[in-house]
């Protein structure tokens, strides 16, 4: 009795009775196509370029490509998700839908010279440059508001903490624009980890590639990949790239994400009164009717959390070196898309919530003055106008802030007397300071405007470096167009070169 299944009731290549003797259990079956995820649009591009270059290569009949390139396009009329879910077959269910629908004298001519391993490979890698693409976009959409933004916040003054401590004045706008500066790297990382990853496994097969003659370069060309990966064995073994790199600038990106809404969690704190958030933003409890609990900034430090779960799975998986397991695969992409979401989704309401997030200025102001963030100055104004050396100087004002708070006065009633008598204290000797070179020291305001320095919080400066930033920022969104502009061609091309096979007007 032949083998060979009945081709409307085909079920994939691996049924009992050819290598196999009985039935894969279900829980084990690898090739379901809901466990596509996010890959599944890809190994539908995947399969329409590989039967155009086998097709112009003269490796299948060119009939028999048109039947199948009509079938496939047959399958995007009816959806090209609905359609894979019904006929199954995983990455292979572009295969199974043709041989049902065509027979497999037809349908099964799709698979030569192609293999698992770089059809998983294509669309994880494709869905991997997609999502990078789409998170650059996203990063470039929070700086742009954050340019805009932080001029307007230039003059903010507000207390810089280290080890959670009031450490020296600084303003709300340069706490942004640092935040520019930390996203701008993110860019760079995520857009070399795009270079990488935006390189053809196509025609590699499982590891050794076709006896067959590939055109590599042009199913490279035709799913929108820069060039094809040199080595066959590189690109299906490694996965370097598109699991572990992808995976740590992502990890890297929400972890900065995660650092920036602690910061506001804390100064959102009733405690300290900073900031406010908007009551979209915000839960409340169920017995505590008072509060409101700041959702959004809990959330974007969660989605951290959750990338480095991800990078840890995806460094155990990748640990063995004769191919990455179907199991372990799924773990890396599940991961993966999630994060990916989920960064995006933050980048997104970060957008929202900076246009409208209230400042209260004089709050800031009201605690960088309490809690001796110019005693920097004060030592600097030591040095400048008594030529102190800087460690005398800071030893002295030490002595001044610590007698400061024992005797409960606040850094604006200081006076040049209880400076010159933590000198004495010190090294036995009054030092003299101006009271005018004191009060410029003790306020804040002043020790910003000082600080005009290449990178400094004063105002000028701000605007100055703001500039750089908007330029840095101009050359990004451009480099993000060019690279949607080739994706765009070269998707129109792959649709042009199915037209032609199957004698339709281009």
């Amino acid at each position: 009795m032949p083998r060979q299944q009945v081709s409307a009731e085909y079920r994939g290549f691996r049924t009992a009775g050819i290598r196999l003797t009985e039935e894969i259990l279900p829980e084990l079956e690898s090739h379901r196509t809901e466990k596509l995820g996010d890959t599944l649009p890809a190994i539908h591009r995947f399969d329409k370029a590989h039967l155009v270059m086998l097709a112009e290569e003269g490796l299948i009949d060119a009939g028999a490509a048109a039947e199948m390139l009509r079938g496939l396009r047959e399958m995007e009329r009816e959806g090209v998700s609905e359609a894979r879910y019904r006929v199954q077959g995983g990455m292979h269910s572009g295969e199974q839908y043709l041989i049902r629908a065509l027979g497999e004298d037809v349908g099964g001519r799709i698979h030569l010279g192609r293999s698992s391993g770089d059809l998983g490979a294509v669309g994880r890698r494709i869905a991997t440059r997609d999502h990078l693409l789409v998170t650059l976009e996203k990063i470039n959409g929070f700086r742009t508001v954050l340019a805009e933004l932080a001029p307007d916040h230039a003059d903010v003054v507000m207390p810089g903490y280290t080890h959670t401590q009031n450490a020296q004045p600084t303003t709300f706008g340069h706490w942004m624009t640092m935040w520019l500066c930390v996203l701008g790297r993110d860019f760079d990382r995520l857009r070399a980890c795009y270079e990488r990853v935006n390189t053809s496994p196509a025609g590699a097969a499982i590891l050794a590639g076709s006896e067959f003659p590939l055109n590599r370069a042009r199913t490279a060309r035709l799913l929108g990949f820069d060039a094809p990966v040199p080595h066959t064995m590189d690109a299906i073994l490694s996965h370097d790239a598109e699991c572990l790199e992808a995976m740590s600038v992502l990890t890297i990106l929400t972890a900065d994400l995660a650092r920036m809404a602690d910061d506001l969690q804390l100064w959102f704190s009733s405690e300290f009164g900073f900031v406010d958030l908007p009551d979209r933003f915000c839960g409340t409890s169920s017995i505590m009717m008072q509060k409101r609990n700041p959702y959004f900034l809990e959330a974007t430090k969660a989605v951290s959390e959750q990338a480095a779960g991800g990078l840890t799975t995806a460094f155990m998986v990748e640990k063995g070196s004769t191919g990455l397991p179907v199991a372990g695969r799924k773990l890396i992409e599940a991961a993966l898309w999630q994060a990916f979401a989920g960064a995006q989704k933050r980048l997104d309401e970060a957008c929202m919530v900076f246009r409208e997030l209230t400042v209260n200025r004089e709050r800031m102001l009201e605690v960088v003055r309490r809690y001796w963030a110019q005693g920097a100055d004060v030592a600097g104004a030591l040095v400048s106008e008594k030529g102190l050396p800087w460690r005398s100087a800071h030893q002295i004002v030490g002595i001044l802030v610590r007698r400061g708070f024992e005797r409960d006065i606040p850094p604006l009633d200081t006076t040049t007397e209880m400076l010159d008598e933590a000198a004495v204290e010190y090294f036995g000797k009054p030092v003299g300071l101006s009271p005018e070179a004191l009060a410029a020291a003790l306020d804040p305001r002043e020790s910003v405007r000082r600080r005009t320095l290449y990178g400094g919080p004063a105002p000028e400066a701000l605007r100055r470096e703001l500039a750089e930033f908007t330029t840095k920022l101009g050359d990004d969104a451009g480099w993000v167009d060019r690279t949607r502009a080739y994706a765009a061609e070269t998707e129109r091309e792959l649709e042009a070169a199915i037209d032609r096979l199957v004698g339709e007007p281009t």
